[in-house]
C-alpha cells in the first residue's frame, strides 16, 4: 500500500470535478436556452431512466471496487474479479434495457427523449472505473474524462441554441458517457491476466451484491424519486427545473467532500483484510475532522450568497432557486459525516447490512414527508424532505458506531469550524444588501469570506490547515 491517500483524493477529487464539470461550465447558458421548463423535462425523464440505471449497475461497482482492494496484491484474482463483474454488468444491462422498453412504451405522448435517456443504461456497461478505484489508480481515470468532458463542453455550446434542441442535448450527454466508459478500457492490459473459464463464476458472491444493492435503492428513494414526486405531484416541469438547478449546485460541492470516500474506501478494506484496527480508526477521526473543515464554510457560504449568485448564474425566471439552496445547503454537513460512517467504514468492514439500514429509514422519511410537504410547498417541500431524510441516516449511523467511535469527540472535532464559518457568514451575509448580483460581487464575497474563515483557522493554529499548507509547500519544493 505504498499509494498516497493525499495524492489519491487529489486525483478523485478532480476527477468527481470533471463529472461535474460539464454542467456547471454549461449551466448558466443551458438554463438560458433550454429554459425552465426544458430544464424541468431534463430533469423529470432522467429520473425516470435512473430507476433502471440502478437496476442495470444493482451495487456491482462498489462490490466489485471492495474486491479489487481487498487483491490489491494478487493480479490473478483481480482479473478474475473483472471477468465476473462484467459478465453480471452484461447480463443486468440487457435486463434493464428490456424493462425500459416495455415501462416507457406505455407512456403516452413523445418518447423519444425518453429512448435518448436510455443510452445512459447502456453507458453502465462500460463503466469499469471500479477497477481503477480498487487499484487506486485514480490518475488514469482523471485524464480519461478531462478528454471526455472538455469534448463535451465544445460540443454543448455548437450544437444547443434554442429550446427545440432538448432531444439533442439528451442523446450527447448519453452519447459521451458511453465514450467516456470505453475509453478507459485502453488501459486494461496491462492489469488483466488469463483466467480459466472454468474459475470464472460470475454468481459466486451475488447475494452479497444484492446485500450492496440495497441501500443504493433506499438512497436512489431519497435522491431521484424527490425529482420523480415534484414531477408527478404539481405536473409542473417548472418546479423540476428549480429544483434540478439548485441540487446541481450543492452536489458539485459535495464532490470535494464525499471523494475521500472514494479514496479511503480501499485504503480502510486494505486494512481491515489486515486486521490492522488502529489504523482504520486512526483514518476515520482523520476523516471526519476533514469533513468539518469542508462543510462549515460552504454551508454558511451557500447561505450567504445565494442571493447574489441565482440571479447571475441562472439568468432570469430561476428566483425560486434561491430558497432552495439555502435549504439543500445542509446537504453538505450532513451527507458529508453519512459518507465517512458509511462509506469509509461501514462498507469496507462488511457491515453493509446495518449501512441497509440506516439508509431505509432516510428513504421512509423522505418519501412520508415528500406526501405531505410537496403539495403544500412543492419543490421546497422536497428540499426540507430531503435534508431531514439526510440527518436521519447520519444520527442512525452515529447511533451504530457508538461502540467504536466516540461520538462526543466527533462534535468536539467541529467547534473551530463551526466557530469560523459562524464569523464567516457575519460578515459576508451583510454585503449582499450592498453588492448588486453579479459574478464580481459573487466572488468578492467567496474570497471574503475565505480570508476570514483561513485567518480565523490560523488563529487558532488548526491542524487541517497546516497539514494542507505543509502538503503544498511540499508539492512546490519538490
Amino acid at each position: 500500500m505504498s499509494k498516497s491517500v493525499s495524492k489519491n483524493y487529489i486525483y478523485n477529487v478532480s476527477y468527481q470535478l470533471l463529472l461535474l464539470i460539464t454542467p456547471f461550465i454549461t449551466t448558466p447558458y443551458l438554463s438560458r436556452v433550454l429554459e425552465p421548463a426544458g430544464i424541468g423535462t431534463y430533469s423529470y425523464t432522467y429520473s425516470i431512466v435512473s430507476y433502471f440505471i440502478l437496476l442495470a449497475s444493482l451495487g456491482v461497482a462498489d462490490y466489485a471496487q471492495r474486491e479489487i482492494a481487498y487483491q490489491q496484491d494478487n493480479p490473478h484474482l483481480q482479473s478474475r474479479t473483472f471477468y465476473e463483474v462484467n459478465l453480471i454488468r452484461f447480463l443486468l444491462v440487457g435486463l434493464s434495457l428490456c424493462v425500459y422498453y416495455f415501462v416507457v412504451s406505455r407512456f403516452s405522448g413523445d418518447h423519444l427523449i425518453y429512448w435518448y435517456q436510455a443510452l445512459n443504461i447502456v453507458a453502465v456497461l462500460f463503466d469499469i472505473s471500479w477497477f481503477f478505484q480498487g487499484l487506486e489508480e485514480f490518475g488514469k481515470i482523471v485524464l480519461r474524462n478531462f478528454i471526455i468532458k472538455f469534448a463535451s463542453i465544445i460540443l454543448i455550446f455548437v450544437l444547443i441554441h434554442q429550446p427545440e434542441d432538448l432531444n439533442k442535448y439528451v442523446c450527447l450527454i448519453g452519447m459521451m458517457n458511453i465514450l467516456s466508459g470505453f475509453s478507459i478500457w485502453l488501459y486494461l492490459p496491462k492489469y488483466l491476466v488469463s483466467v480459466p473459464r472454468r474459475e470464472i463464476k460470475p454468481f459466486r458472491n451475488f447475494s452479497i451484491i444484492i446485500q450492496m444493492f440495497l441501500p443504493q435503492i433506499a438512497i436512489q428513494i431519497y435522491t431521484v424519486l424527490d425529482k420523480t414526486m415534484i414531477g408527478v405531484m404539481t405536473g409542473s416541469p417548472l418546479e423540476n427545473g428549480y429544483y434540478e438547478q439548485a441540487e446541481k449546485v450543492i452536489k458539485l460541492s459535495l464532490t470535494i467532500v464525499t471523494s475521500l470516500g472514494t479514496v479511503m474506501l480501499p485504503r480502510i478494506a486494505y486494512a481491515y483484510a489486515h486486521k490492522d484496527y488502529e489504523t482504520i480508526k486512526t483514518n476515520m477521526m482523520r476523516s471526519y475532522r476533514f469533513v468539518w473543515f469542508l462543510t462549515m464554510p460552504m454551508f454558511f457560504g451557500f447561505i450567504a450568497i445565494s442571493n447574489n449568485f441565482v440571479p447571475w448564474f441562472f439568468g432570469p425566471g430561476y428566483d425560486k432557486v434561491v430558497p432552495l439552496m439555502q435549504i439543500l445547503s445542509g446537504l453538505v454537513i450532513a451527507i458529508g459525516l453519512s459518507n465517512v460512517t458509511g462509506v469509509q467504514y461501514m462498507l469496507p468492514t462488511n457491515q453493509q447490512n446495518k449501512l441497509t439500514l440506516t439508509v431505509v429509514y432516510g428513504a421512509i422519511v423522505n418519501f412520508v414527508l415528500n406526501l405531505f410537504l410537496i403539495p403544500i410547498l412543492q419543490s421546497v417541500g422536497a428540499a426540507i424532505a430531503s435534508l431531514i431524510a439526510e440527518i436521519t441516516v447520519t444520527a442512525v449511523q452515529f447511533y451504530i458506531v457508538r461502540n467504536v467511535f466516540s461520538i462526543a469527540e466527533i462534535g468536539r472535532l467541529s467547534i473551530k469550524y463551526l466557530f469560523g464559518g459562524l464569523i464567516m457568514f457575519a460578515v459576508t451575509c451583510p454585503l449582499n444588501i450592498y453588492l448588486s448580483p453579479s459574478i464580481i460581487h459573487t466572488f468578492i464575497t467567496i474570497a471574503a469570506g475565505g480570508l476570514i474563515y483561513i485567518g480565523i483557522l490560523l488563529l487558532t493554529k488548526d491542524s487541517m490547515l497546516y497539514m494542507f499548507i505543509l502538503k503544498v509547500q511540499e508539492k512546490i519544493y519538490h
